[in-house]
Order: C-alpha cells, then structure tokens, then sequence
C-alpha cells in the first residue's frame, strides 16, 4: 500500500503547524522546510483548511495554524478525508471489472489489510508526532513484543497459576 504525495505532504503541513503552535506558519517556510513546491502546498493546504484541519488566514501576515490541539486530529481520520482512494487492486475500486469479482477471496483479505492499516491509524494522534518521547512512554506497553514461545515447547507451568486460554493468541 503506497499513500498519495497529497496526504504525505497534508501530514508533513499538520506536522509543521503542530511544532509552532505559537504563531502563524508561511506555505513559503513549509516549502523551505521540506523541499516541497510551494504549488504543491496551495493545494494540499486548500485541503486541510476545507476539511477542517487548519485555519488559513489570508494578507501579508497571514498564514496557517492547526484548527484543533494537537492531541484531538487523529491521524486515521486525516488520512481518510485527504487519501482520494483505497483500492489497492481493481476488485476495491469503484470501476470493478474483474472477471472473478465477488468469488474471490482476495478482495476480502485486501480490503481487512487497507481497514487494519486505518485502525491502525487511529490510535494515534499528532501529538504522538510532534511529541516523539512522551507518545513513546505512552504506548511502550502497548507495543511491547509478544514473548517468543516456540510451538514445541510449552511454557513451565506454575503451582496455582492461571492457565493460558490458547484460543485468545
């Protein structure tokens, strides 16, 4: 799965006014700031400012700034209103002309992988970008491995200790 430029850069502009809350960013040090065109940035800013991400203001001291904190734009839900599409083949598009559509098993393990991918998203907010170290505590239980227990081996079992259910792994 590959997201668009468009919502690469849309993130990259939450990122930047998310890091200088303060005051009002320029398209102009977006652009510096990331290489990007600054016509690219028109664009992917007109965007967030119609779907509700930032507030742009217009004139010589204008500029843009994230409508919500930080911690209330849930990066799924960004993704979502910028991507213009998820069909990662034929059969999840809207011009479906597979000759096996609706007897293939593909299109459903396609389309549970693209919804894994945004709930996935969901748990996260901006925040968790701008704020690398406190979102890394956070969720470090979380996101701790799994212990590696061969399937030949059985763990030791303790006296008294609840077993295991193996239908939850």
């Amino acid at each position: 799965m590959r997201l668009t430029a468009l919502t690469d850069y849309a993130l990259r502009v939450l990122i930047y006014a998310g890091s200088h809350r303060d005051r009002l960013c320029t398209i102009s040090e977006i652009a510096h700031a990331f290489d990007i065109s600054q016509t690219h940035l028109m664009k992917v800013s007109q965007l967030l400012s119609q779907q509700g991400w930032i507030t742009t203001v217009r004139g010589k001291k204008g500029g843009l700034r994230l409508s919500k904190e930080p911690h209330l734009i849930h990066l799924g839900a960004v993704v979502r209103s910028i991507e213009p599409g998820f069909a990662l083949v034929e059969c999840l598009g809207s011009n479906n002309k597979c000759k096996i559509a609706g007897k293939c098993p593909l299109t459903g393990i396609l389309n549970g992988a693209v919804t894994a991918f945004l709930h996935h998203l969901s748990f996260y907010t901006l925040a968790d970008i701008i704020s690398p170290v406190e979102s890394a505590q956070r969720f470090a239980p979380m996101l701790a491995p799994a212990p590696n227990i061969s399937t030949t081996e059985k763990p030791e079992e303790k006296p008294n200790a609840t077993p295991v259910d193996s239908t939850l792994e």
